[in-house]
This record gives structure tokens, C-alpha cells and sequence, in this order.
């Protein structure tokens, strides 16, 4: 089989992103189509079909030859996009993205905003566009790519779903639904990870698990003036802090239950040591911290491991505050906050879930009244070990398009499909990757696509489909 030709792919690449892909990514980030559990009137609203629609027609526009696309609809769920690409043989690859964004988030930069795409500087700013609105015009263009230089490639499905920032709870029935038209893939590509730089090719091996929810405190049926009951009733804030420091140790951070932790397989420590040396202080200094502030440790190695392999506990809201220009001197009868624990890759997520309630539900200070409402137990997931062929093939990909060696390393986030099918798929290989990298924001304000790095992805994604149906000859 002929090599694939890195000048045409770079060509055709540069040509499709600059005429089609950026343009119909700038009219994605307008459409607010924030996943479902941001906007329970999701399918009133309309903006989730307008994205299907118009995802859908780009693609069919694309004319791959034997292509077939189906907007599938269960009852009450979130729609999702199929499309099956013939190969050369029968054997299966899966691609996968996702379409529904995260909500606004304060803080965007003047002249910035979620859905007003700005392309300044080789980035496209905007909601959704990184995360990861690209995925599907990846996915297509590196079947393109290979298609136009006739190389073979095995069958391809990809799946575009739109409930994805709400945990892919629709996700599952999809997958029972779709069973015997999906087969069992060999290889699966997901571009909805990270990357510690734009200069290489990063292959996530781990994800964290997710557990988290809203614990309330009640201790008053209304607020009383502070004067009159201070000293008497203790505040909920109070007992709020008692139940977190259960949990957390309130110096050091670390979570104190043994239950949340898991050993650290000694190939990711290696890995996490590679990384370290590739990343150095990048590994903090790419946040925008402010400047007396340091991280929790100065140990590079450690940083990536308690990023990707520990427990950590974050705050996302809170309710019972009212603003400071309105607060009163008033003893509050609530304080409620919405707790988020990311867990190690192999940590079972039910199990802890249960140990998190108890923590907090058991023998409440002064008898306050504790509820604790579970939105989320999610399990991790950890990449089986990599075959020699998949190995080579990111890292020669990733020297032809980047002029550097592909990483491989574990991240912090979620994505609940993978845990998903490394279950269903246990053979399966996994290709996890991604342009969510320094400054990029997913979440936050501010976030942006890195059109360059997206670029070589799209080819690195066309040589490693292209390296699996070697594997077959």
C-alpha cells in the first residue's frame, strides 16, 4: 500500500478548513445550544435541532461515495448523528464527537463573548468550537483525505451526539438502539480530549470519574437579624464547613477517605514522568493565575498525577448568598453549594458516591437539617494497554505533521462514552485525543479553537486510519 502523501493532505486540508470548516464553525458557535441539563427547554427552544440540521447537511455535502447519515430520534432524547462509511473491509472504526456546549460562563475578554465567533491570531474563539465542535468536520476530512489519494481504510462509523455535557445520559439507549448496525469496533477515535501543547500529537491514556451534587444545610425556617440570634444558632455557612472538612483536608486539599483513592499503575507514573519533562512548568503556567499564586505542590510529576490519577474536590455554586450590596445583617436559614469530586480513572463511582453521602448525611452538627441531592456518579476510564502497531502509528503521524514525537497522558476531565464502551469493547483500541490545550478554556471564558493544531489532528487522524488497515494485510 502506497504511503499516504503528506504534501496533498496538508494541501487539501488547508484548503477545506479555510473554505468550508472554518466558516461553518464561526455559524456553530452562534447557535446557543447548550446541553440539556443548561437548558431543560432544549427541544422548545429549537437550537439543538438547528445545529443537527446543519451539521448534517454539511456533511452530506461532502459526497463521500457510499456514505450513509441518519438523524436518529428515541422519544425524549436528545437526537444524534450516524453516518456509516464503507472500506475496504469490514472491520469497524468509530469516531466520536459531540454537539451540545456548555452555558455562557462571566469572565469573557472585551470584544469576546460565547456566541460571537472572533478569529484573531489562528484561534476561533467562541463557545463549543474546541469543545468539541470540530470533531465531526475532523472526522469527515480525514476520510477525505484518504479517499482522495485512494487509500484503503477500514469501514467507518461516526457518532455526533448532543447530550454529552450533561453526563451522555441519552448516550446508552443510542448505543443499545444502534447495536447491530455498529458492530464491534477495532478502533476507536474520540477528539474530545486534550493536549499539554499545540506541538505534538497527545494520546490520552486515562480519563477521571465524576461524582458530585448539591448539599444543603437548613437551620432556620426564615432569617433572623444576626444581633438578636448570633451566639445562639450556629450559622449554616458554619456547619457547611464542618461537613466539608469530613471530606477534604482544608490546608492541604487532599481528600481524606482512603475509599477515593486507587494505585497508580506504574506505566502511567512513567508516563506522567515523560510528560513532565515535555511540559515542565507549562504544566501550571498555563493557567491564568494571578502572580503571588503557586501551585500545590512544586514537584512536576506529582501535578500531573494529582490531576489525572487523584481525588479533588471543586466548588461550582451556591445559593442562600445573596449579593453583597443586598446582604443584611441577617443569620440566612440556608446555605447550599453544588459539589463536584473528580475521581481516579478506576475508582468505581457508585460505590464512593454512597461513602460521599454518608460523610456528609451522618450525625449532623446541632442537629441542622443535611440533604444531599446526587447529580452525577460517573465512572473513570483507563485506556487498555496500546499494541505496538497503534504506538508506532501516533508517533510517526505525529513526527510527519508536528515535527515531534506524540505524548501520552492522563487527564482530569470526564467523558462518560469511553468508560462506556471500554466496557462494551473490551479489545478495542483507543486513539483519545484532542485541541483543548494551554488557554483554551473549555468551560470558561474565553474559550477558543487552535485552527492549527486542529489541522495536523485532521491528518495525523487520516494516517492512523490509514495504519490500521495495514494490520489487516
Amino acid at each position: 500500500m502506497q504511503d499516504i502523501n503528506k504534501d496533498l493532505a496538508v494541501s487539501l486540508t488547508n484548503e477545506e478548513w479555510g473554505n468550508s470548516i472554518i466558516p461553518e464553525l464561526v455559524e456553530y458557535i452562534r447557535i446557543p445550544n447548550k446541553s440539556p441539563a443548561f437548558d431543560p427547554d432544549w427541544q422548545k427552544n429549537g437550537y439543538m435541532d438547528q445545529v443537527v440540521e446543519q451539521f448534517a447537511a454539511w456533511s452530506q455535502r461532502q459526497n463521500i461515495e457510499g456514505m450513509k447519515l441518519d438523524v436518529v430520534r428515541l422519544p425524549k432524547r436528545t437526537p444524534l448523528i450516524y453516518i456509516d462509511i464503507p472500506g475496504d473491509i469490514e472491520n469497524t472504526i468509530l469516531l466520536y464527537g459531540h454537539l451540545d456546549k456548555q452555558p455562557e460562563m462571566k469572565g469573557w475578554k472585551e470584544g469576546l463573548g460565547p456566541w460571537e465567533p472572533v478569529l484573531k491570531e489562528n484561534k476561533l474563539y467562541g463557545r463549543g468550537g474546541a469543545d468539541d465542535g470540530y470533531a465531526l468536520f475532523t472526522s469527515l476530512l480525514a476520510i477525505k483525505i484518504l479517499r482522495d489519494q485512494n487509500i484503503p481504510h477500514a469501514r467507518c462509523v461516526v457518532i455526533i451526539e448532543a447530550c454529552e455535557e450533561s453526563g451522555s445520559y441519552d448516550l446508552p439507549f443510542y448505543i443499545d438502539y444502534l447495536s447491530d448496525q455498529l458492530g464491534k469496533p477495532e478502533l476507536v477515535i474520540c477528539l474530545d480530549s486534550g493536549c499539554g501543547n499545540y506541538d505534538q500529537l497527545w494520546s490520552t491514556t486515562s480519563l477521571r470519574g465524576l461524582v458530585g451534587g448539591e448539599l444543603k444545610v437548613e437551620v432556620l425556617d426564615e432569617g433572623i437579624h444576626s444581633g438578636d440570634i448570633s451566639g445562639i444558632v450556629p450559622s449554616s455557612f458554619r456547619i457547611l464547613r464542618q461537613l466539608i472538612d469530613r471530606i477534604e483536608d482544608p490546608i492541604s486539599g487532599q481528600i481524606l477517605a482512603k475509599d477515593f483513592y486507587v494505585d497508580i499503575p506504574s506505566k502511567r507514573i512513567q508516563q506522567a514522568e515523560h510528560a513532565a519533562n515535555v511540559l515542565n512548568k507549562n504544566i501550571y503556567e498555563r493557567f491564568p493565575m494571578k502572580d503571588s499564586m503557586r501551585p500545590v505542590t512544586d514537584d512536576l510529576v506529582e501535578l500531573i498525577l494529582n490531576r489525572s490519577w487523584r481525588p479533588a474536590l471543586s466548588y461550582l455554586g451556591a445559593s442562600g448568598l445573596p449579593e453583597i450590596n443586598d446582604a443584611g445583617n441577617v443569620l440566612r436559614p440556608f446555605t447550599s453549594i453544588k459539589l463536584s469530586m473528580r475521581l481516579p480513572p478506576t475508582c468505581n463511582a457508585k460505590r464512593v458516591s454512597k461513602q460521599l453521602e454518608e460523610l456528609l448525611l451522618n450525625n449532623p452538627p446541632n442537629g441542622a437539617k443535611i440533604s444531599f441531592k446526587l447529580d452525577w456518579a460517573v465512572d473513570g476510564w483507563m485506556a487498555p494497554d496500546i499494541s505496538p502497531w497503534l504506538e508506532k502509528a501516533l508517533n510517526d503521524a505525529s513526527k510527519n505533521y508536528f515535527n515531534k514525537p506524540a505524548v501520552h497522558m492522563g487527564e482530569g476531565w470526564s467523558i462518560p462514552f469511553m468508560g462506556m464502551l471500554g466496557k462494551k469493547f473490551p479489545e478495542a483500541q483507543f486513539l483519545i485525543t484532542g485541541v483543548l490545550g494551554p488557554g483554551s478554556n473549555a468551560h470558561g471564558p474565553n474559550e477558543f479553537l487552535h485552527i492549527p493544531a486542529a489541522k495536523k489532528i485532521t491528518c495525523c487522524v487520516a494516517e492512523v486510519i490509514a495504519k490500521h488497515y495495514l494490520t489487516h494485510t
